[in-house]
Parts: structure tokens; sequence; C-alpha cells
């Protein structure tokens, strides 16, 4: 009977570990795919697939076609996360990774405005769709699938390897970035270098599909079978509104991303603005700030299983928003140094505050049977309301304007504040049991 209990125990611990390297393999290889979309869009493609004529205009149509990604989040978190409460999280995880795949090696291989016109940036808004959806059942179904399987106590601490693997993924696409940028000459990299990033997708394509059929589905999950909801959407609403709109809410923190990676990059960079950042010079600030957050994540895991998911989740939030005045202001002062420093400490530091938590803070909130949906619904809906951020930044503070740095800082800032407020008005869940989560809601 001991024999078997420690099989038992030996299987389960293997599986906690298996389940969060395909959680963080698999965060990494999609969210290479989402942000080299997001690097190129802020440096490349105003120039290749929009009209040569206002380069404010073509700035904000490229910032849109980025937005448009969120926008199909939802659509993709209603479709896959329905898979993922009745199929299983496994396999929503491997179709969300071969639909990414895919459309990013589309993207690279597009031919330009001066080829085809008007087709250059309608396929590019179609394959941007299709990264959207594809991207909306990751984050939910990766962090059920290591929630589910990690072992009592320490939830925080393993699911938080998902979002560490995000942040690998956004160094993965700076890092690849970089040296093309740095040793191509500049009409070649612009011609055809820029495509190179987006045809590696093949490689992690194979490289995910390997490590993710090696999971087995979650013990939860299987468990939960005879409880499994026809409609696992409409029991969300039903039962998990009010959860699903503080998550909602607290889900626009990307807007701290958005200001670094898209906005920044487009005010420090883009010559519409006149700052004149070198683009081999800022590509570093992302890939510094993700260095340290690959190191500050599962501290401030372990933290929230010891002191709770809300404290780190609030001062982390405000802390970020409070320093996109500082990182913004470093930019418009032309000072690079400072801007790195405050980029570090803004995205790499208190920004991990919410980063760190949220991938066993969300799905706590809801039982099993509705898990993946209510998360997926929630978040990518909240995400999806920063989706034209970097265009209405561009907007309200276009080339010329003045106070630049205050104008978008503000309105991050304020985000920030209604983020940490609906985590604050949220239930703790860290001590909560497995088995118990979501009783007081279903």
């Amino acid at each position: 009977m001991n024999r078997k209990k420690q099989d038992v125990d030996a299987h389960s611990a293997q599986q906690s570990k298996k389940a969060t390297a395909s959680g963080w393999i698999g965060s990494a290889l999609e969210y290479y795919d989402f942000f080299i979309y997001a690097t190129a869009a802020a440096l490349i493609f105003p120039q290749i697939f929009f009209p040569k004529g206002d380069p404010n205009v073509a700035i904000i149509a490229s910032l849109a076609t980025y937005g448009v990604g969120y926008v199909a989040r939802p659509i993709g978190a209603f479709v896959l996360g329905h898979l993922g409460d009745t199929r299983g999280r496994k396999q929503i995880l491997v179709l969300c990774m071969l639909l990414m795949g895919v459309s990013t090696m589309i993207v690279g291989l597009l031919p330009s405005y001066e080829q085809i016109g008007l087709w250059a940036p309608a396929l590019l808004v179609v394959c941007r769709l299709i990264q959207g959806f594809a991207v909306a059942g990751e984050i939910s179904g990766a962090s059920s699938m290591i929630l589910e399987h990690a072992p009592p106590g320490q939830r925080g601490y393993y699911a938080s390897f998902a979002l560490q693997g995000v942040q690998a993924g956004q160094i993965m696409a700076a890092a690849i970035f970089l040296p093309l940028a740095h040793f191509m000459p500049a009409d070649a990299f612009l011609a055809w270098g820029w495509r190179i990033p987006f045809l590696l997708s093949f490689i992690l394509i194979v490289v995910g599909w390997i490590i993710r059929r090696e999971v087995d589905e979650t013990p939860a999950f299987t468990h939960d079978q005879t409880k499994k909801a026809r409609s696992p959407v409409l029991d969300a609403f039903k039962y998990n509104s009010p959860n699903m709109l503080r998550v909602t809410l607290m889900a626009a923190m990307n807007v701290i991303p958005v200001v670094t990676t898209v906005f920044g990059a487009v005010y420090a960079v883009q010559p519409a603005y006149g700052i004149g950042f070198d683009k081999n010079v800022y590509l570093w600030i992302p890939v510094l700030g993700n260095l340290v957050a690959i190191l500050i994540i599962p501290l401030i895991g372990r933290l929230s299983d010891r002191l709770g998911r809300r404290p780190p989740f609030i001062v982390g939030s405000l802390l970020a928003g409070a320093m996109s005045f500082g990182y913004l202001y470093a930019i418009s002062i032309h000072n690079v140094a400072l801007a790195i420093v405050m980029s570090v400490l803004m995205w790499g530091v208190a920004y991990q505050g919410f980063n760190a938590v949220f991938p066993s803070f969300f799905p706590e909130l809801f039982p099993t049977r509705t898990r993946v949906s209510a998360m997926a619904i929630s978040q990518n809906v909240g995400t999806a309301t920063t989706a034209m951020l970097p265009a209405l930044f561009a907007a309200v503070a276009p080339p010329g304007s003045q106070n630049i740095w205050m104008t978008v800082g503000g309105l991050a800032f304020a985000i920030t504040i209604v983020a940490a407020t609906a985590a604050w008005s949220a239930r703790e869940t860290y001590r909560t049991a497995m088995h118990e989560l979501g009783r007081d809601v279903v």
C-alpha cells in the first residue's frame, strides 16, 4: 500500500514539473511569436505595409494592426475556453501553439505594400487576428494546467513560471532582432532581414509540440468529469460574473507592457517624434527589463504563497503605473541610461507584482468546471481594452505635441489604479485547498 502511494506521489511530482516546464516553454514560444510582431509593428511595419505619405498616419495604422490581435482575443477566449473546460487543458494548449506558429510564419512571407498595395495591410490584419485568437487560450490554459498539477501550498510559485516563460519569449524576440538590426545593412534589414524571426517559428512549433505531448491531463479536470458543465461559458457568466468583472479590470494592467514595448518604442525611435533613439539601443531596453523579470517572478510567486495574492498585486500595480511617468520622461529628454533604469524598475521589478501573481490568482477565483472559460474570457476582454492604447496614445500625444510623457503617463497610471482597486475587492485565495476553490460561487 505504501509502495503504491509512493509511486503515485512520485508520478504526481513528476507531472507537476512537466506541467510547469510545458507551461514555461509553451508560453515562451507563443509569446515569442506575439512579441516579434509587436517589435516589428513599432520599428518596421510603418515602412513596409503602408503607403509612404504621411508618417503619422503610417505609425497609427501600424499600431492599430498590433491592436487588432487583442481585439480577436475575446473571440478566441470563448472558443478555446469552452474547449479547455470540455475537452481538457492539454488539447487547447497544443492547438493554440499550432495556430500561433503558422500565422507567424505567414507574416514573414507577406509581400510589401509596394508589391500588392492594400492587400498587404489586409493580409497582415488577418494574420494578426489568428495570432490574437490563438494566444487567448495560452495563459488561461497553461495557468490552469500548472495550478491543477501543483503541490499544495506552492501554487503561486509553480504557476508563476507560465509568466516567466512569457518574459523569456520577449527576450527571445528582442534577441533575434538585435543582431539582425545591428549587423545587417539597414536596407537589407528593411527589405528582408526582418522576416527571419517570423520564419524561425517553424522550429518553435516542432519543439513545443514535442514537449506538450508529454504532459498528462490534470487530476482536477479528470476527477471533475461527472460535474463537467455542458456549457462552461454560460455557467461562467451565470455563477462567476463578479469575479470575471474583477479579472477584466485587473487584466488592464497590460497597459504597462504597451507603454514600454509599443508606444515607448514608437516615441523613442520613429523619426516623426524627433527623439532619435537608435533602434539597436532601444531594443536593449525590454531585454534588460525582462532579464530582471525572469529572476523576480518566481520570488514574487513564492511570496504570494506566504503573504497572499493581493498584496504584491496591488503594490506592484501602483508602483508600475507611477513609474511610467519617469520612463516616458527619460525618453523625452533623450536620456538612454535613465530610460533603461526606469524600464528595469517599472517593467522588470514593479510590474512583476501583477505578472507573477495573476497566473495563480485568476484561476483560483473560479471552479474547475468553468476555470479556463471564465479566466480566458475575462482576462482577454480586459487585455483587449488595452488593444488600441498604442494608437490612442499616438492620437492624443501625436508628434509635435507638448508634455507627451505627462499625457501618456497619466493615462497609464489611472488604468493601474483601477486594476489595483479590483484586486483589493477580490477575495484572498492562496490558502484555499484545490478541491474547495470556487465553492462559494458555484
